[in-house]
This record gives structure tokens, C-alpha cells and sequence, in this order.
């Protein structure tokens, strides 16, 4: 993708990876608008970076996509690269367990439902420039999963899926589609303490988007990217032993 001159909307922007990758953009000469659900970190990320727009909004929700993507075409027309980065990641009680349906429904409902929902709404848009892109954050939980994190992992393989289906389907257009891969990222939200350090995670990812690569990991999660199966095997039983194993 083209890298500088830009209009770009970066979904779940007011924070870790989506805000670090909002920085770099606007370092680079891109207008930048940011959404996400909470006003207070949208004002933070504001008052940091004050070239970002921002825009508060749930992508939860059909009609909210919906209302959002006329909003911000009518704002900015110029819009030409849509980065689906808002998600969220539960851990749910083990299957044999009574499960509270509408937690899951709604991590499907913004890990996948609203990447793909906003790409179908704002493709005919972003089409119409010479040069944009749709880029899609998953992560390397996609492509091994973690069983304590099912439907987060399903989610992201399934927008792995989508973002390959895209690209073949978008190849006679002026969009190129590019999948960022993240492993465990210290973002600082709860439990990411552990994680690759967020701006050495960002500034790889950039160094990567200037050479116009469509599909790009770090660490962990670009080693099992490129893995054999026997190797991706091999990390799934690293992931899930059977003491973590609640049938074991």
C-alpha cells in the first residue's frame, strides 16, 4: 500500500495497537481519523496527537456501522484506507460449562462481524481513488489457536480468511488489502503486561508497509505464520497442554 498521502480510518484508534499505528500514519504525512467506543481515550489520543480526528462510535452493531460509514464519507470524502483494528478478547468458561452466549456473540460482533460489515460498506468509496487500501488487524491467535480463548481465536481466523478472499476479489481494483498479524502485544490493556513492546511492534509493521508487504507478522505470530503444519501442531500442544486442559 502507499504510505503517505493518505485519508485513513483506523476502527478501536484511541489506543494501543490501532493508536501506535495512528501515530505512524500522521508521522508520515496521512490524515488521520480514529474511532472507538469510550470518549475518554479518544480525547487522550486527541490531546497527544492533536492532527488526529476522532469519532465515537460502537461497531458492535449493524445500524451503527451503517449510520458510522455515511458519517464519515460525508466527512471526509477524501477517505481511502479503512484499518479494521477494533477487537476484543474474552476468556470464556470451558465448553462443558453453561456459556453466557451474548458475551460471545459480541466478540464475534466486533472481531468479525464489523471488519467485514464496514469493508462492504466503504469498498465502493475507497475504490474510487487511485491508490487506498483495506488493512485488517488479526493476530497470530488465528493461526494457532489458544482453547481458554475459542471464539477470539475463531473470530481471527476467520478475518485471516476474509482478508485472503478480499485481496483476490479486490485485485483488479485500485485497493490493496493487507493483514497485520500481531502476536501478544503489550498494549496496556488488563493481561498484556507480558507482550512485545508496542512501539517496537509498530515500528516493524511500518518498516514491512514501506516494502509493500500484504501480510505481515512479528515474533511469535510470524513464525507460525510461515510454520509447516507439523510445526503449527507443535505450537498448539505449547499452547494448550493438558494440565490447561479442563477434560483432561
Amino acid at each position: 500500500m502507499q504510505i503517505t498521502g493518505n485519508t485513513i480510518l483506523i476502527t478501536g484508534g484511541g489506543t494501543g495497537i490501532g493508536l501506535a499505528l495512528a501515530k505512524r500514519f500522521v508521522a508520515r504525512g496521512n490524515h488521520v481519523i480514529v474511532c472507538g467506543r469510550r470518549a475518554e481515550p479518544l480525547a487522550a489520543a486527541k490531546s497527544e496527537t492533536p492532527a488526529l480526528e476522532t469519532i465515537q462510535c460502537d461497531v458492535s452493531t449493524e445500524a451503527n456501522r451503517i449510520a458510522f460509514a455515511e458519517e464519515v464519507v460525508a466527512k471526509f470524502p477524501k477517505l481511502n484506507v479503512l484499518v479494521n483494528n477494533a477487537g476484543i478478547g474474552n476468556r470464556h468458561a470451558p465448553v462443558p460449562q453453561p456459556q453466557d452466549w451474548a458475551s460471545h456473540r459480541r466478540e464475534l460482533a466486533i472481531n468479525l462481524e464489523a471488519p467485514m460489515h464496514l469493508s462492504f460498506l466503504l469498498t465502493p468509496h475507497l475504490a474510487k481513488s487511485p491508490f487506498g487500501a483495506i488493512v485488517n488487524v488479526s493476530s497470530g491467535l488465528g493461526i494457532v489457536p489458544m482453547a481458554a480463548a475459542q471464539t477470539y481465536c475463531l473470530s481471527k481466523a476467520a478475518l485471516h480468511s476474509f482478508s485472503l478472499t478480499l485481496r483476490y476479489q479486490l485485485k483488479t481494483t485500485s485497493l490493496d488489502v493487507v493483514e497485520i498479524i500481531p502476536p501478544s502485544v503489550n498494549s496496556g490493556a488488563p493481561g498484556t503486561q507480558n507482550g512485545v513492546d508496542l512501539n517496537v511492534f509498530a515500528d516493524s509493521i511500518f518498516e514491512r508497509l514501506e516494502k509493500g508487504e500484504s501480510e505481515i507478522g512479528y515474533g511469535t505470530s510470524e513464525t507460525r505464520r510461515l510454520a509447516s503444519r507439523p510445526e503449527r501442531d507443535a505450537y498448539f500442544e505449547q499452547l494448550n497442554p493438558p494440565k490447561n486442559n479442563p477434560a483432561a
